[in-house]
Order: structure tokens, then sequence, then C-alpha cells
């Protein structure tokens, strides 16, 4: 099974389609038992940057204390992640779709390999 490097798995985290040889790589990512971990961790790094400049913009812009500041932005990556992940079943599908499965192929693949197909 190929795997990406860093370059096209930050582009596949973002949206991006990988070569068909990754299409193995996908339906694994997609349906092994950590998938919802996997999932979090895709979250986490397409919103570090964001995290990261909106921590710049709020302690040089702002009197706010960096505390305060540290305080708001986790509880926006946790409402993101949480967001996100209740729908995490939906996104994968649309991921497997998007590299050439048919709908429904991961909560398949799941149901079959005895991993929750749905947010527990």
């Amino acid at each position: 099974m190929n795997r990406p490097g860093p370059v096209r798995w930050l582009r596949y985290v973002y949206g991006g389609r990988l070569p068909d040889d990754y299409r193995e790589w996908v339906l694994h990512d997609t349906t092994t038992g950590t998938w919802l971990l996997r999932a979090a961790f895709q979250i986490f790094a397409i919103a570090l940057p964001w995290l990261v400049a909106a921590f710049f913009v709020l302690t040089l812009l702002t009197p706010l204390p960096v505390t305060v500041v540290v305080a708001a932005l986790l509880m926006c990556l946790a409402l993101s992640m949480f967001l996100t992940l209740t729908s995490a079943d939906e996104f994968a599908e649309v991921r497997l779709a998007k590299h050439g499965f048919p709908p429904g192929t991961g909560k398949l693949v799941r149901k079959r390999r005895g991993g929750h197909s749905t947010w527990p």
C-alpha cells in the first residue's frame, strides 16, 4: 500500500485528490479502526495554521491577556472538532467518492471490519 508523503498528505487533508496509486491507502485511512482518530488529527492539521494566526493577531492587536486568548482558541478548536467529527462519516464517504469508490463504501467496509460507522 502506497502511503502519501507529507506534501501529498496535506493536499489530501485540504480536500485534494490523490493519484490512483493511493486509492488503497485512502480506503484504509477512512475505514481502519482508528479512522475517527485520524479524522480528528486531520481537522487539527487544518485548524492549526488558523489558530496560530489568530493567536498572533489577538495577542498583538488587542489588550486581551494571553490566557484568555488561548482559552478562546481552545474552545474554538473543541467546537470545530465536535462539529466536524459528528459528520465524519459523511466526510469520509465524500473523500472515498472523490477517489472513485461507490457511495456507501466506507460504511460498508467499517461494518464488515466490526468498526463503528457512526459517531458513538
